[in-house]
């Protein structure tokens, strides 16, 4: 292959992060253990440099390079400047309580962008090597954040249980790759779809490699029967690392599913559509179900996660362009209410202390009526309650499969929201109407508080006006998953 000075353009953001992340490296060696505050500015000041290469990048068309491996359209620039965001106020949350449990460390903040590197490499890759390079490289890093505790023997285990898993799904991936391409003869995307549609490829070796796709899929979803690292990493990690593995990820996992499924495997909908339906029903009733019972927030959080993409898969199976940006509109919901819903945790918790359990937030309006609001209305929207943005995700999700025929699906979906919606209204019941277990005074920085705020208050205010988002995403899913 020859290498072609016009493809470094629509590469620059994932250059420009890459360069950063080494400069940051070597400048870390520099700093003393007290003075990581520059590093912490330098990763914000890479994020907002990724962002507006990203946006003067940006064009109307679909643009390729390195031979068709990597693709630059609107719903890749959408989802990346989604995930800069997202990290951004993943570090601004997580930062002093990184600082007291001395995880605030220039690794963390290194391994945080290679995992960005991933993730934006999953959203633009058009190549089945570049999908699995860009998974890689992120489950990689995640793997290595959540080990970072070393004093902590649940932390530990938590990351060998993903790592373990989490190759295994690695393995089936892989191995389902690898028989698409023996069936079509490329790893292209494009060319895959085309080859199917031609029919020259082997019918029974698509079905059955699709089944192993579709299984390591739904492992890096963290959907039912592949969810059993989800509940014990939530639990196990940091929260300011579970925060990271529960937001900003999911927006690369839904463009990995949508270029494998949508771009490549579109021709084969009728099949792979009725798995999804299954791994769809079987995720919202698991996990809807199973949270009822859990008193520890993040592994309540952890059953939440199973069940909402089970939600997230009701669009992508409608096989419509409509369900499509339903889904990415639900990704992109479902990140904002997780950054927030963590980050209370985050701002409750104090040192040798970790406000991850249910008794943590009894009579929290007591103590501090305007994170008691901030926290209900992340619980409505996770629920489901208008007029917070989450109601309209699922409405959007659940018109998407209504369109597609799939009333009775839909159906069975309203039934397990309204089994969801207890566990959420629990936390609301216990914040208003319980005696605290803690006086402890709440304090926060003022940048916290203006950020959990905004957050909060988005959630509302997105579901009093969603057009705008809903649009965004309507038109990115059309303009890329169309014209290719």
């Amino acid at each position: 292959m020859n290498f072609v000075i016009s493809d470094l353009l629509p590469v620059l953001p994932e250059v420009f992060v890459l360069a950063m992340a080494c400069v940051i490296l070597i400048a870390d060696l520099l700093i003393r253990q007290d003075g990581r505050l520059v590093t912490y500015l330098l990763v914000q000041l890479t994020l907002l440099g990724c962002s507006l290469i990203i946006v003067g990048t940006h064009g109307n068309g679909v643009v390729y390079a390195f031979h068709n491996m990597f693709v630059d359209d609107s719903m890749s620039d959408v989802l990346k400047l989604l995930t800069c965001l997202a990290l951004s106020m993943m570090l601004a949350y997580s930062r002093l309580y990184l600082t007291v449990r001395e995880l605030f460390t220039g690794e963390f903040m290194v391994l945080v962008l290679f995992a960005m590197i991933g993730m934006m490499v999953m959203i633009s890759a058009n190549n089945f090597l570049t999908l699995y390079l860009g998974l890689e490289l992120l489950s990689l890093s995640l793997y290595t954040i959540v080990a970072l505790q070393r004093d902590s023997s649940i932390a530990i285990e938590a990351a060998m249980k993903y790592f373990v898993l989490g190759s295994l799904a690695s393995c089936l991936l892989l191995y389902g790759m690898s028989m698409l391409y023996g069936a079509t003869g490329t790893l292209e995307l494009g060319a895959v779809s085309q080859a199917i549609q031609s029919g020259t490829a082997d019918k029974n070796i698509l079905v059955f490699g699709l089944v192993f796709v579709v299984s390591g899929l739904a492992f890096k979803l963290g959907a039912v029967p592949f969810h059993m690292w989800v509940p014990d990493v939530y639990q196990g990690a940091p929260t300011a690392v579970t925060m990271l593995i529960g937001s900003a990820p999911k927006l690369a996992a839904f463009a990995f599913v949508a270029r494998i499924l949508v771009e490549g495997l579109q021709p084969l909908v009728q099949h792979w559509s009725g798995m999804l339906i299954i791994l769809a029903i079987a995720s919202m009733a698991l996990g809807n179900i199973t949270a009822i019972v859990q008193t520890n927030l993040k592994r309540m959080f952890a059953y939440s996660t199973i069940a909402h993409m089970g939600f997230m898969l009701l669009g992508l199976l409608s096989g419509g362009i409509v369900g499509y940006g339903a889904s990415m509109f639900y990704a992109v919901v479902y990140v904002l209410m997780s950054l927030g819903s963590f980050g209370m945790i985050i701002l409750l918790s104090r040192m040798g202390f970790e406000a991850d359990t249910l008794d943590d937030f009894k009579g929290l309006s007591r103590r501090s009526p305007w994170l008691a609001f901030l926290m209900l209305l992340l619980m409505f929207s996770m629920a489901g309650v208008p007029p917070t943005v989450g109601f309209t995700a699922k409405f959007s999700v659940l018109n998407a499969a209504v369109q597609a025929g799939h009333v009775w699906l839909a159906v069975v979906a309203v039934l397990f929201s309204l089994i969801g919606a207890f566990y959420y209204l629990r936390i609301v019941k216990l914040m208003y109407f319980d005696t605290p277990e803690s006086h402890a005074p709440i304090t926060i920085g003022q940048d916290t508080a203006l950020l959990i705020s905004v957050n909060g208050l988005a959630v509302l205010l997105l579901g009093l006006l969603p057009e705008t988002l809903m649009s965004v995403c309507a038109v990115a899913v059309r303009q890329s998953l169309l014209l290719h």
